[in-house]
């Protein structure tokens, strides 16, 4: 294997290549950020008002139940049979062929997905007793969790066209708009659910949790609405047409089977550890309250920096390897792919360490006030440092499972979250109950479960591909895994000291935060630096360029 070029030695089209993926992951990392951001606001506002009880238990339940469209389609099924498929329409066919493709998609969203939201309504007592069979055991709680499901599973109908629209302006070139949707779902729920809990509900009988509850459709009727002018634009806006032997949606569907059963399988891990959490108990013998609610803010903390680098990258990433394999460019489709799960890794593995180390005092600053306790935060905050551990295999399975997609083939990454179920299964058995972790045994069975998904994909991708450049990849990981260490180490002396030396913990959590995160940035920055990793070296060479550029 020859070495890798340096930067100053690369072609001027790759050069405009990787600017342009640079680019395009940079705006959607930005706007994703300030999407994760609102989202935080959004689960502060709820942790202020419901804290991490019983009523918060059975409001994240339904939320679970009804967001399985998010991992569906949003992040799932849809987006990585869709955009492969649209963009070789772009690449090798005509617009109206393309928008043609488009309208039917929609049409059969509207048609099917409608349906299911129709029979989740009606059977929303099953589901919670599918998730939550130990909710029967505190008054009211299991019927809340009912009522919570039926409000908000509609949202499945709003995320999948909000999905499509999504796909449609990536395929398209155009990433800012898609990745700033979900920033007006945070608002929109967050400010509809006030009003209708709390501002309307007392004279139309709503309660608060109820009206946080519809606060959520109207959030997902904003992100989708947010995304339609800008649809327009590009030429696709929606007519009804139905064609279900078009043979672009047939090939949606092709791949999109075998997606929706690896997805299916994801959620079956979420329900057998959603069970295991809803069903724990204390020294007394009595169902808890909290595990569920503590794994949920966790979770949505962890939220920031998926979205922000694993969710950002895969989602700058996949037109253009889906480009390359229209166009049978396989050493491009390699290089693309490899250098992705580089620039992946360079921003994950550090992002790990931080929040293992400033989780608590993140938690602290954001959720702990109102009926959220010191002890939900203490609680919280270790369920997060598990969540930590996987957030690499996370962004690694974000990329290279949509990268069988754009081959063509949707029965591997299916096969592989098969095998899943049954690493989640023993992991969280033997973690919660063997162990003895309790709850953030389950935390650590969602990282093992998406590392081993990382491993199995990247093993098996590589003989279609004729390799993923594992030499160099490893290279860089050793370097990335020493500069986070450093990081680490200089982190951690740094919190030691303020908790010592600052009067009370909030400003202590204050000063870690404010101090840590930058301090940890160019600590891990001037390390990798050193160590001379080549995407570091290009992303500077790319900013170097566009200020060159700028008058």
């Amino acid at each position: 294997m020859s070495a890798p070029r340096a930067p100053s030695d690369v072609s001027p089209a790759v050069s405009k290549s990787r600017d342009g993926f640079l680019r395009s992951a940079g705006i959607v990392s930005a706007a994703t950020a300030v999407s994760r951001i609102t989202g935080l606001i959004r689960e502060s506002v709820l942790g202020w008002l419901f804290g991490a009880g019983a009523v918060f238990d059975a409001y994240a339940v339904g939320y679970r139940i009804a967001n399985l469209a998010r991992d569906l389609f949003a992040e799932g099924a849809l987006s990585s049979a869709f955009v492969p498929t649209f963009t070789r329409y772009l690449t090798t066919k005509t617009h109206e062929q393309a928008r043609d493709l488009s309208n039917i998609t929609a049409t059969l969203l509207i048609a099917i997905v409608g349906v299911l939201c129709a029979l989740g309504m009606l059977f929303s007592s099953a589901f919670v007793e599918a998730f939550a069979p130990g909710f029967h055991a505190v008054p009211g709680k299991f019927e809340l969790a009912t009522r919570m499901v039926r409000t908000m599973f509609p949202l499945l109908l709003l995320v999948a066209l909000a999905a499509q629209a999504q796909g449609i302006l990536f395929a398209s070139r155009q990433f800012g708009v898609p990745a700033y949707a979900s920033t007006f779902f945070n608002l929109g729920s967050v400010i509809f659910g006030l009003a209708l809990g709390y501002w309307l509900g007392p004279h139309l009988g709503i309660s608060p949790v109820q009206g946080m509850a519809y606060g959520i459709l109207f959030g997902g009727a904003a992100q989708l609405a947010f995304q339609l002018p800008a649809v327009w634009r590009a030429g696709f806006a929606w007519k009804p047409q139905w064609d279900l032997h078009h043979e672009g949606v047939r090939h949606i569907l092709r791949l999109m089977g075998p997606a929706i059963l690896g997805a299916t399988a994801l959620q079956i891990n979420l329900l057998v550890n959603t069970n295991i959490a809803a069903g724990l108990r204390d020294s007394a013998g009595h169902v808890m309250n909290g595990p569920v609610s503590w794994l949920s803010y966790a979770y949505r903390f962890m939220q920031l920096p998926m979205g922000l680098f694993g969710v950002s990258i895969a989602s700058a990433t996949l037109p253009r390897i889906s480009k390359s394999a229209a166009e049978g460019d396989f050493p491009a489709f390699r290089d693309r792919l490899s250098r992705s799960v580089v620039t992946a890794m360079l921003l994950t593995i550090p992002s790990s360490v931080g929040l293992a180390l400033l989780g608590e005092s993140m938690i602290g600053i954001v959720y702990e006030h109102g009926r959220f306790l010191a002890s939900d935060t203490h609680q919280t905050s270790l369920a997060l440092s598990f969540y930590a551990l996987g957030l690499a295999g996370y962004a690694m399975v974000k990329l290279l499972a949509p990268a069988f997609y754009a081959l063509g083939d949707a029965r591997t990454p299916m096969l592989v979250s098969l095998a899943s179920v049954l690493v989640n299964a023993l992991a969280a058995e033997s973690l919660v109950r063997g162990i003895g972790l309790g709850f953030s045994g389950l935390a650590l069975s969602v990282s093992l479960v998406a590392t081993f998904n990382a491993l199995l994909l990247a093993v098996l991708i590589r003989p279609r591909i004729g390799g993923l450049n594992g030499r160099v990849i490893a290279v860089s990981l050793i370097k990335i895994l020493l500069a986070a260490a450093a990081m680490g180490a200089i982190v951690h002396g740094l919190i030691i000291a303020s908790h010592v030396s600052l009067p009370s913990v909030r400003s202590a959590r204050i000063a870690d935060v404010v101090l840590g995160v930058p301090v940890g940035a160019l600590v891990f920055y001037a390390v990798a630096s050193a160590l001379k990793i080549e995407e570091i070296a290009e992303a500077k060479d790319a900013l170097r360029r566009k200020l060159r550029k700028s008058p």
